[in-house]
């Protein structure tokens, strides 16, 4: 079956059918996105049309799961871009330091390696045991992952580099345990993590926060949804509070723009006007 042969109506006729038989709305998610995972995934399973796959995803909830999993956003990394969680030591910390208590949340955390990494950053600077991270996402799989803070080491070398490129205190092995396969996260680090489903493109405001981390998420969602998302942050952040966003994402053509101030234009952070 050839890529062009599925049309974008018939696609949004499986994400209407997906929205209204288990309540996951991929309906303003980038079509580019949508179409490769979707393509991707008849291919795998051998479907003649995406009506099949339709039928499908209606009657086989373990096929439904799998059809959600590809559709999830789980690219991350341990200190994923660390001139960015440099910029954050530099730029962001000093604003946290005033608050006698920060709540941070991690929007779209995926497996939870960056959750940690700034929980890392917070303990070096001081701060984590005044500070409550809220890590989110809609794929409960991942969050089950993130919570168990369990990782291949055949990802250690990359994590440690990108840690020692943030400005690193420590020996990046003093944050975890290892076996012959994997590390584990120390508890040190989990124990102020609230791991909890939340949906942005259907769920409201999660808490008031002091900093939201929501980085190379909003790449997936049209134009209309990354607005909504955006005044969704807008509105749980305290005045004075701190945006971080993507590489690739920003906030200079949103109606939003004049609300914020930017700490760091290239690593995209911004300041809420008080």
């Amino acid at each position: 079956m050839q890529y062009q042969e599925t049309s974008d109506s018939e696609i949004l006729l499986l994400l209407e059918a997906i929205y209204h038989e288990y309540g996951y709305d991929f309906r303003e998610y980038s079509q580019g996105h949508i179409r490769r995972r979707i393509m991707n995934r008849m291919a795998v399973s051998k479907f003649e049309d995406i009506s099949e796959m339709k039928s499908k995803v209606l009657n086989d909830k373990i096929f439904a799961s799998a059809l959600l999993q590809d559709l999830s956003i789980t690219v991350t990394e341990m200190f994923r871009d660390p001139v960015f969680y440099k910029s954050l030591r530099e730029n962001v910390i000093p604003i946290l330091k005033t608050y006698p208590f920060i709540k941070i949340w991690h929007a779209g955390c995926a497996t939870g390696e960056e959750a940690y990494s700034m929980a890392i950053l917070l303990q070096e600077e001081g701060l984590y045991d005044r500070t409550t991270i809220y890590a989110t996402d809609f794929n409960q799989m991942a969050l089950n992952r993130a919570k168990d803070g369990i990782f291949s080491n055949k990802l250690i070398k990359g994590y440690t580099s990108n840690y020692q490129l943030t400005g690193g205190k420590e020996s990046f092995s003093s944050y975890y345990t290892s076996d012959c396969d994997n590390f584990i996260m120390n508890y040190s680090l989990k124990k102020n993590i609230v791991w909890a489903n939340h949906n942005l493109v259907t769920d409201s405001v999660f808490a008031e926060v002091n900093l939201i981390l929501c980085r190379n998420v909003l790449i997936y969602f049209d134009k209309n949804l990354q607005n909504k998302v955006q005044n969704l942050f807008y509105d749980s952040l305290i005045n004075g509070g701190v945006l971080c966003l993507g590489s690739q994402e920003n906030l200079r053509f949103s109606d939003l723009y004049e609300q914020y101030i930017e700490l760091d234009t290239k690593e995209r952070i911004f300041k809420k006007k008080y």
